[in-house]
């Protein structure tokens, strides 16, 4: 689109500039790719500041309250003070913790999101980087978020924690199998597992239009896979205090929640790159716009569920997955397949 011609002529600067420093044009593709990863990392932070007022503000609107309006207009300020509050909370270790495992489960957490951003197409030729199997790279690396959950778990030397941890690796391992299976329609449809032809393929119908069931099983595995209401027993608080994070405080306990919003807005945007055509949209306003509206429509969506419905049961939870989402998304992938060998047999 025309309108994202500033975002490039920014990186074409941006090039031209370590272009004339920097030896060769390796290097310049390295200090590129770092210019993504630090632009990444700031949308990483300051998108967590936006969600966290924005969920309190739609807590606040589902229960008939306010939700937070005293600390500047609208309580946009609220959000800042508890990062303040955060950053200077004593950094508390309790005795008897595997050292190394429990500081670093916080930070194991939060790296997958941040790789996952590499690969989020938020406009045409504007994809970090667009790797060619984009879709699996996405699948793979957010799967690694597993591993922290169960080092919190563990490392913290806490019953709860340890229950905790284990509900987070079964619930994210079994829910992982269909939300790949959903993937794999919109896969067959397209060909390819690269974000950038994936969201090109829409330009003429959106896929949530020719995968309706796929679409709908993707946002009940995304929403277990980020530990989000109604999937959050892995912090259920009548039963085992806070989980995985009973024993941390201060920041180290914020980076959970940190990642937690990262991840949630990587799966609203895979979301829009698969099933609500990504970047496309009227003319008027630029490609990475519409990406960003309509990610952040999947995101009210999250948290439009997650205030609505109660928490299941730890069998419910399983049953649901193995039961009825696997089944009928296996059944979405053999339908999807006779829908394409029919259309090619009649010369689509």
């Amino acid at each position: 689109m025309p309108n994202d011609d500033i975002l490039l002529r920014i990186g074409a600067s941006l090039r031209e500039l370590f272009a004339g420093v920097l030896p060769g044009p390796d290097a310049v593709d390295v200090a590129m790719y770092f210019v993504a990863l630090i632009a990444c990392v700031a949308l990483i932070f300051t998108n967590a500041v936006i969600l966290i007022l924005a969920e309190r503000k739609v807590a606040g609107f589902m229960q008939s309250r306010l939700g937070p309006h005293r600390l500047g207009p609208y309580g946009m300020f609220q959000t800042v003070a508890d990062v303040i509050k955060l950053l200077t909370k004593e950094d508390y270790r309790p005795q008897g913790v595997d050292k190394w495992v429990w500081a670093m489960a916080p930070v194991v957490l939060f790296v997958p999101p941040v790789m996952v951003y590499a690969v989020l197409p938020f406009g045409k030729n504007l994809v970090p980087v667009d790797l060619n199997i984009g879709i699996f790279y996405f699948v793979a690396v957010s799967s690694v978020a597993t591993i922290a959950f169960l080092m919190a778990g563990w490392g913290s030397n806490n019953k709860y924690s340890v229950i905790g941890g284990m509900r987070a690796v079964a619930q994210m391992v079994s829910y992982e199998i269909p939300l790949v299976f959903s993937i794999l329609g919109v896969v067959m449809l397209t060909g390819s597992l690269q974000t950038s032809v994936i969201v090109e393929k829409q330009s003429g119908i959106w896929f949530i239009l020719l995968q309706p069931v796929a679409f709908v099983i993707y946002l009940i595995a995304a929403a277990a896979e980020t530990n989000r209401m109604p999937f959050d027993l892995v912090e259920g608080e009548s039963e085992i205090i806070a989980g995985p994070f009973t024993e941390y405080s201060g920041m180290r306990w914020a980076m959970f929640f940190l990642a937690e919003y990262a991840s949630l807005f990587a799966v609203s945007a895979i979301a829009s790159t698969l099933f609500l055509g990504g970047w496309h949209g009227p003319s008027f306003l630029p490609g990475w716009v519409w990406f960003l509206g309509k990610t952040y429509v999947m995101i009210f969506v999250f948290m439009w569920v997650r205030w609505t419905f109660p928490r299941l049961r730890v069998d419910q939870l399983m049953a649901l997955c193995w039961k009825y989402l696997i089944p009928v998304s296996l059944a979405n992938i053999l339908i999807t397949g006779i829908g394409i060998f029919a259309y090619r047999a009649m010369g689509g």
